[in-house]
């Protein structure tokens, strides 16, 4: 360094702005917006997975059972704001909305287990027991379904289908014979079935359990000796054929306390309603609908007595018509883990966390991260401080020069601890630091020892400042 005459203090160079958002406050930003993307994501990935969902419910005619239960079935839903909305389909009769059921036209069907049943229809719940009624005019007893072959038999039902069943039971084949059981004339009540005049040596009911315990009918037809409930011996025989038939048990005074009827438990037949679906239906939509059926029985039962006594499926493996996985699982209690349950949610959070943070990583990398100061670039602010030492002329712009000095370490001590500056360069920075350190002590010591020289070169030089000619020779630091 040369010599040069006194002049006024350099300005220090300016100081790199400061960060104000720093590469830790982004990192956590991110963080936070990754995360609640992310529950966004799956909020409406859940949303949508349980959006509105219409199901198709094949019935016969509207006024029939099926139909009116089908009914209840949609207002109930509609009221609950359930996801699931019911489009009932009507048909001219139950056998051709089974039909329609088969043929993957309807979602949901009710079934009689006399009926021919879909091979893909899978029970979500039984709504209704029919039982078999074996009447007898007077005190006549019938012994067997035998003797009835070739006798003029009234079958009282609610449809044509029940005929049929009839027959079978009793197996008379097509024929004359066959005429001979015939549907009994519409509004016929048992008084007049049993007359001597209507010919009929029996009559055979088939009627809902729920409907038959609050016929007082029954009662009151006995109290007059108008008929004789008679016991089907056959029962477990005729289940045993017809695998859709179930032995029943009618206990003492189910139709009639006063006078009691039956006198004693009944062995006779019975058969089954059931709310089928379609076996392609998601376990889960199964399981809600059945939950739902279940769960609010009391208020999808007919004025009739239909489906008030509704049941879960039956789930064994030899069930006449297999019970839902949805509905089987939901009867046996057999509850999801939380990772069964919410697997599907987890798996698309975890998509989108992985998708959402890969995006604001690249962002952070590439845009918006505060790219680290090497420590070696300061360096240069430090050698400026070193090159502005030679023109402090007084112990107080000494100190200036000190304090910037120190203020660069600091803020290099700052930026290491933050990441703001890094490592890269750190022994240069080490080296320009103690050599400059060193630098202005020794220009202390120098302006201590020659003090007065100094104040009376600056003096001298005072009256002339730009006058080139008046030089004052001043020893540096290195010299001195």
């Amino acid at each position: 360094m040369g010599t040069d005459g006194p002049t006024s203090p350099t300005a220090p160079p300016p100081r790199r702005p400061k960060v104000i958002k720093t590469n830790q406050q982004q990192v956590f930003l991110y963080v936070v917006l990754t995360l609640l993307l992310s529950l966004a994501t799956v909020w409406v990935g859940r949303a949508m997975l349980h959006n509105s969902e219409t199901l198709t419910f094949a019935v016969g005619a509207p006024n029939s059972d099926e139909a009116l239960f089908a009914a209840k079935l949609a207002a109930l839903l509609k009221n609950n704001a359930s996801r699931f909305r019911i489009k009932i389909v009507n048909n001219p009769d139950n056998a051709k909305a089974l039909t329609r059921f088969d043929r993957r036209q309807a979602d949901l069907a009710i079934l009689r287990t006399d009926a021919k049943v879909p091979p893909r229809a899978r029970t979500l719940a039984i709504l209704e027991h029919d039982l078999v009624l074996l009447l007898g005019p007077g005190n006549k007893k019938i012994k067997s379904l035998a003797e009835l072959k070739k006798k003029k038999v009234a079958v009282v039902a609610e449809n044509d289908s029940s005929l049929a069943f009839v027959r079978s039971i009793l197996d008379i084949p097509e024929g004359p014979d066959a005429a001979k059981t015939q549907m009994a004339p519409q509004g016929a009540t048992l008084d007049k079935l049993f007359a001597p005049s209507s010919g009929f040596s029996a009559v055979i009911a088939i009627v809902h359990a729920s409907k038959a315990v609050r016929d007082k009918a029954y009662g009151q037809v006995a109290r007059r000796g108008g008929f004789t409930l008679n016991a089907i011996d056959e029962a477990k025989a005729l289940a045993r054929k017809f695998p859709g038939i179930s032995d029943e048990t009618l206990t003492a005074g189910t139709l009639s306390a006063s006078p009691e009827i039956p006198d004693d438990d009944l062995d006779t037949i019975g058969l089954e309603w059931l709310l089928v679906a379609q076996s392609r239906m998601s376990a889960t939509t199964a399981g809600d609908l059945a939950r739902i059926v279940y769960e609010n029985k009391s208020a999808l039962g007919l004025d009739n007595g239909f489906a008030t006594r509704i049941e879960p499926a039956s789930t064994e493996k030899d069930a006449f018509v297999m019970a839902h996985q949805g509905a089987a699982d939901y009867i046996n209690d057999d509850t999801k883990s939380f990772m069964d349950k919410y697997s599907d949610m987890m798996y698309l959070g975890a998509a989108a966390l992985s998708v959402i943070g890969s995006i604001f990583a690249a962002i952070y990398a590439k845009i918006t991260r505060i790219a680290p100061e090497k420590a070696s670039e300061l360096s240069t602010a430090i050698l400026d401080i070193g090159e502005r030492i030679e023109h402090a002329h007084s112990l107080d712009q000494l100190e200036c020069l000190q304090d910037e000095l120190e203020s660069i370490l600091r803020g290099a001590v700052i930026g290491l601890r933050d990441g703001t500056i890094s490592t890269d360069g750190l022994d240069t920075f080490k080296l320009g630091y103690e050599f400059v350190r060193d630098e202005i002590a020794m220009r202390r010591d120098y302006l201590k020892r020659h003090a007065p020289e100094v104040e009376k070169a600056v003096r001298d030089a005072g009256p002339a400042p730009h006058d080139d000619t008046n030089v004052v020779v001043v020893k540096t630091a290195q010299s001195a």
